[in-house]
């Protein structure tokens, strides 16, 4: 893990600006295009080159447990992890669908679910049958969140020797939303109550509930804020642990990186105060429903490419706004200039 945070070096803002200075050459109003300019920009200093590439794009699931779940603070059963891990195996869920829409290869991996997968094509990086409960005792031990941020990076390793040009992270794990939430209200003190939202579709009784376990767990886990690993291993997860490794890692290959919503947020949070050149890798995919999103992007002075109200996780999110990372490279790669086209720009007139 200490060596990956070796090779992460900020994005190449050279080559942003570069593309900052073709942009405007392009047939167009300088700056007309808005946020697609902007990514595009982002894209260069990313990967180094005016005119990059995001085919094709690969999408990455981390499936985990979380011993809180005991506490009643999902809507359901610890159970449904693995059976949604094998509908991701057999291509049924959202991020399926929408991965087959755009191309991208998927992989999805046991870091920590509860009981044995059989699932065919599912890779198996099981660090532990989950975490501890936090209300209880620490999530995680130090060599568990250690090697659980390993399997992360190893994911991402396996995506580029693929062919991967983008990567999208997703992930499941019932109660994962309250692991993230404490998470969050640590490492930027606000209140759990402003944090805490429905999840899987919990009620009003079982949100207060929701709220009071977390308070509960952060006062007894007593992590500090200014340590990220350790709120992470205190109160975190498995698979956030792995998507905050995957993140590490994307940022060392130069790779773009597209955040999906609340939990995939948190996980970026988590790396970026473990080495805050990683913020400049990340594209923020969409705004979740869940409150606590809001926080976490505001944090990482982020703004997201999508707003449709969605929370359901899994890359989803993520995965419907790559193709406007398509559009970005394509205008980038296809639009002609001025010159090129025979028209007369504004510094002619």
């Amino acid at each position: 893990m200490h060596a990956i945070l070796d090779d992460i070096q900020p994005v190449n803002f050279h080559a942003g600006e570069q593309a900052r200075r073709y942009l405007d050459t392009l047939t167009k109003p300088p700056g007309s295009l808005g946020a697609l300019e902007t990514l595009a920009i982002q894209l260069s200093a990313i990967t180094g080159e005016l005119k990059p590439s995001v085919i094709p794009p690969a999408v990455i699931v981390f499936a985990a447990d979380h011993g809180v779940a005991a506490e009643g603070v999902s809507a359901f059963p610890q159970a449904v992890t693995a059976q949604m891990v094998a509908n991701f195996a057999h291509g049924g869920a959202a991020v399926n669908v929408f991965a087959r829409q755009i191309g991208a290869r998927i992989e999805v991996v046991d870091v920590g679910v509860a009981s044995d997968i059989t699932a065919a094509g599912v890779v198996n990086a099981k660090v532990s049958r989950g975490t501890a409960n936090m209300a209880v005792e620490n999530a995680l031990q130090p060599e568990q969140a250690s090697e659980a941020i390993n399997a992360g990076v190893a994911a991402v390793e396996r995506a580029i020797k693929a062919g991967a040009k983008c990567l999208i992270v997703g992930e499941m794990g019932i109660a994962n939303t309250t692991a993230s939430s404490a998470m969050l209200a640590v490492l930027t003190g606000e209140p759990v109550a402003s944090l805490v939202g429905a999840g899987t579709g919990i009620n009003s009784q079982q949100l207060t509930h929701k709220v009071a376990v977390i308070e509960r767990a952060i006062a007894a886990r007593n992590a500090d804020s200014q340590a990220p690993l350790e709120v992470l291993t205190k109160l975190g997860g498995l698979e956030i642990a792995a998507m905050t490794g995957s993140y590490l890692a994307a940022a060392a290959h130069r790779l773009p990186v597209i955040v999906d919503g609340f939990i995939a947020t948190v996980a970026a949070l988590t790396a970026c105060r473990m080495c805050p050149a990683v913020r400049g890798y990340l594209i923020f995919g969409h705004r979740s429903q869940e409150p606590g999103h809001d926080v976490a992007l505001r944090a990482l002075d982020a703004k997201s490419l999508l707003d449709m109200g969605m929370r359901l996780g899994e890359g989803s999110g993520a995965a419907l706004a790559y193709p406007l990372l398509q559009a970005a490279t394509a205008m980038m790669a296809e639009m002609a200039t001025f010159t090129d086209a025979g028209v007369s720009d504004k510094a002619a007139l």
